[in-house]
């Protein structure tokens, strides 16, 4: 058993701390919201009022939060994880940030006796609560090895990619393809529905073939049913663009299809659909098409 503090109970992270305790593991748990709290409490977990009051007694902190300033938010300064945690603990940061702040978290941590490793993960909601998420690590060897029976609790693909900031960087990457994914996949459902086929069925077929896709199958249902219900929101794919964007623009790298999805998907937020499933890609589509959902149902 491991006492593990799990800093960020939202949509992903409270089922991942789930996973940890039906595993065994002594789970406290902390988050902005108290109800996320008593829910890990309630399935066997812990709960803490503060990041110092869960990591001082924490052999690992997992943290899982929105974005990079969240992460240096809570790692540094006298209330943060690595004033905090005893020497040798290891700080798990499954967060999706910038590469950059991830290898200098490392450093950080490194200075206070801490091992920390970057360990983003895929799947959505759905992979968090079936723990099939696919996680991306970054750290030393030893140290990647010594977690990974937590990891393989949370997850079904669990790889090392390289040292600290890689794991941030093949994320970066997997946001780039599903929003790639995504947008073909609207615009494929825009142009079927426009020529009146069996849509439907027509998913189902590419589905099959070399079209088909995690993607396609998580998405296009919902996609179908116009009904974007977040597994992930637009304003995090949003973010997720920014760090790819910059990352290509600092190793010198053309994205021309992926700099034109990160437009797409920002004039999408801008439009006010943040809070909408990253699938809510297909509105701009339709919008751009002049086929709203309101002028589909008006021809029917």
């Amino acid at each position: 058993m491991t006492t593990i503090a799990f800093i960020g109970l939202g949509i992903m992270g409270e089922p991942m701390a789930f996973h940890l305790v039906d595993a065994g593991h002594d789970v406290i748990g902390v988050n902005h919201g108290r109800d996320a709290v008593e829910r890990l409490v309630e399935h066997g977990g812990r709960g803490a009022d503060t990041v110092v009051e869960a990591v001082k007694e924490a052999e690992v902190v997992i943290t899982m939060v929105p974005d990079s300033p969240d992460v240096e938010g809570i790692a540094y300064g006298d209330d943060g994880i690595y004033r905090n945690a005893e020497p040798g603990t290891v700080h798990i940061d499954c967060s999706t940030i910038r590469p950059d702040v991830a290898r200098q978290l490392a450093e950080a941590g490194s200075e206070r006796e801490l091992q920390v490793i970057d360990a983003p993960v895929s799947g959505g909601q759905a992979g968090a609560v079936e723990a099939k998420l696919s996680i991306m690590v970054g750290g030393a060897d030893a140290d990647v090895e010594a977690v990974r029976p937590l990891l393989e609790a949370m997850g079904s693909t669990v790889v090392h990619v390289g040292p600290a900031g890689s794991g941030q960087t093949v994320k970066a990457a997997n946001q780039l393809m599903v929003a790639g994914h995504l947008e073909l996949l609207a615009e494929a459902i825009v142009f079927l529905e426009a020529q009146g086929v069996d849509t439907e069925a027509a998913i189902e077929v590419l589905g099959g073939g070399l079209a088909g896709s995690a993607v396609l199958a998580g998405k296009a249902t919902g996609m179908l049913a116009r009904t974007f219900e977040p597994g992930f929101r637009v304003d995090l794919h949003h973010k997720d663009m920014g760090i790819v964007t910059a990352s290509a623009r600092e190793a010198g790298v053309a994205i021309p299809l992926g700099a034109h999805v990160a437009d797409l998907v920002s004039a999408l937020r801008a439009q006010g659909h943040g809070d909408l499933d990253h699938s809510a890609l297909l509105l701009l589509v339709e919008q751009l098409s002049g086929r709203s959902s309101a002028t589909q149902t008006e021809e029917a």
